[in-house]
């Protein structure tokens, strides 16, 4: 059953996903950008933008965006790529992943235009299955080399995560990792603390990450869990005070009740020779916190689940 597209008062297409427990997605066919995954208690888990711009070629702040080719600045793309800004098409064949029949999924395709071949020249097919599941939201994005000549890319799922406090929030598994600073020229540090806490702003690429990692949300006593295959990095970012002034598409206190943390790859490009296939995935869950000490068990969040 394809998947029913829905126009609503922003004007942009989108596809709403329900499953039996009643948790629901939003995926706009702008950007393949996940904007919104509620769980059974229609309780928001994406952080969006109170200024976000709705309107093409903008880019929307919040949610999920596909970033691709790249991520920062380099040469004459733009900042992040632009997958983000596009308009993606239905996939009618998703091959070789078997057929989504069921109503919580859908497949989107993005091919380059021929603007885009002028800015960055290289064919290529970009597919995004978004699936949902009680309390599990999964997408698993591929790039295929449709060239003649070998490419290689950046990608990154740009997870903004919705919190009570930015500040009382525990990211745990990146933890003795090496990572590269952005607001220190890239330098390149290794992780002292036992979790990562914030206290202001943060931009930092961690390097040969685990596959779990565990965004805790001690106020709601939630629990995000971001199991991640084919994307080694992962980019932690929030903006705090000063910067979310300056971002005219953030509103001033918006960065309280958000923190990104991206499954990537980055620091090694993925190279692809003609006709090859690259596939990520990335699995978002929700589970309760409990607490012993005012601590959760680390262990249990990050190898209790399977």
């Amino acid at each position: 059953m394809p998947p029913n597209i829905v126009h609503d008062a922003k004007g942009l297409p989108r596809i709403i996903l329900t499953e039996p427990t009643g948790s629901s997605a939003e995926v706009l066919l702008y950007g393949g950008q996940v904007v919104s995954w509620k769980n059974e208690r229609r309780e928001e888990l994406l952080f969006m933008s109170s200024k976000a711009t709705w309107k093409q070629p903008k880019t929307i702040r919040g949610g999920i965006p596909v970033c691709f080719p790249q991520l920062g600045n380099f040469g004459s793309l733009e900042q992040h790529g632009f997958a983000r800004n596009r308009m993606w098409s239905l996939d009618s064949c998703p091959s070789p992943l078997p057929p989504a029949n069921s109503q919580s999924s859908v497949d989107l395709i993005l091919k380059p235009t021929e603007e885009d071949l002028k800015i960055w020249p290289h064919s290529f097919e970009l597919r995004l299955r978004v699936s949902l599941g009680a309390g599990k939201l999964t997408l698993i994005p591929r790039v295929r080399n449709t060239d003649k000549k070998t490419f290689s890319f950046m990608f990154s799922l740009h997870n903004h995560f919705s919190l009570s406090d930015v500040s009382e929030v525990r990211v745990e598994g990146l933890e003795t990792l090496d990572y590269l600073d952005n607001l220190m020229q890239r330098e390149r540090y290794t992780e002292q603390a036992d979790a990562i806490t914030l206290d202001g702003e943060i931009d930092r690429l961690y390097l040969s990450t685990p596959s779990k990692i565990a965004i805790i949300d001690h106020e709601k006593k939630r629990t995000f869990v971001l199991r991640k295959e084919g994307m080694p990095d992962a980019v932690v970012w929030n903006p705090w005070d000063k910067k979310a002034k300056a971002l005219p598409d953030l509103g001033d206190e918006d960065y309280k009740t958000m923190l990104c943390v991206d499954s990537a790859a980055l620091e090694t490009p993925i190279v692809l020779k003609p006709f090859e296939e690259w596939k990520g995935r990335q699995e978002l869950s929700t589970v309760s916190s409990s607490y012993c000490s005012g601590q959760l068990d680390p262990r249990k969040v990050l190898y209790g689940f399977s």
